[in-house]
């Protein structure tokens, strides 16, 4: 559990939905040069490291994919603040401490293949296309999920498929996944999700209603599945098939 001004600032955060769809073969690195790289340094220094975000790899992408151009043009000047920012859908993208946090909780290497459930304005999918080999992400904002596809292919991720529709049920035909992240709360597991975790794989979610809980899920190789909370967050509900589908028994 963190201190409690980090939890002050945590329960703060919203998040998006979810949706996606986009092409095969090797990421081309991406993001072009611009001239907030400075903003970007001063953001994963004060709003990052300084709340105990470590992974070197983690801080390196927070460093490299420009924010700004997740955002309508009227927000970009907050871009780098520490607080989410509104997008179409009335979603938000989720403040970079959060972000980063969750990111690093996936424990992501180079060869990882994740699935990522909320899109929203392709940041986190962005992020998260640094670290790993593959990234498949779920929108169910069929607007976002239109935004966040054409912003991704112009910043070159080609390691992103974007798929519009309901997360709940996953992608199946590309499970199993090294990492999953929901960045939506659904008050129950989706357990199709739980499902699709490959053996040594993690799951980072937040789950509840008025108060949720940022959990992390993970699977040992015999398919035992332990759970850890981490911290009070407040994301946006998850919709769509969750909304109606009982609770899952616990061991």
């Amino acid at each position: 559990m963190r201190n409690a001004a980090a939890l002050l600032l945590a329960a703060t955060v919203a998040a998006t939905a979810c949706n996606g769809r986009a092409a095969e073969g090797p990421r081309v690195t991406a993001v072009p040069a611009d001239g907030d790289a400075d903003r970007r340094a001063r953001m994963v220094e004060t709003q990052i490291v300084a709340r105990g975000v470590r992974d070197p790899r983690v801080l390196a992408a927070m460093r490299e994919v420009p924010r700004h151009r997740f955002v309508d043009a009227g927000q970009r000047a907050q871009a780098y603040e520490d607080h989410p920012l509104p997008i179409p859908g009335n979603q938000t993208i989720s403040q970079p401490y959060i972000v980063a946090l969750m990111t690093e909780l996936l424990e992501l290497e180079p060869s990882s293949r994740v699935l990522e459930i909320g899109t929203g304005s392709g940041y986190q999918s962005a992020v998260l296309a640094e670290l790993a080999e593959r990234v498949y992400t779920i929108e169910i904002v069929p607007e976002l999920a239109r935004l966040a596809e054409s912003r991704l292919k112009e910043l070159g991720y080609a390691n992103v498929t974007v798929r519009e529709g309901d997360g709940y049920r996953g992608w199946p035909e590309n499970a199993p996944f090294d990492g999953i992240i929901v960045t939506a709360a659904p008050e129950r597991i989706p357990q199709p999700l739980v499902d699709q975790l490959a053996p040594g794989g993690i799951m980072v979610i937040p789950v509840g209603g008025f108060f949720q809980e940022l959990k992390v899920f993970r699977k040992s190789a015999d398919g035992r599945v332990t759970e850890k909370d981490i911290l009070p967050v407040r994301f946006v509900p998850m919709t769509g098939e969750v909304e109606k589908t009982p609770t899952v028994p616990e061991d």
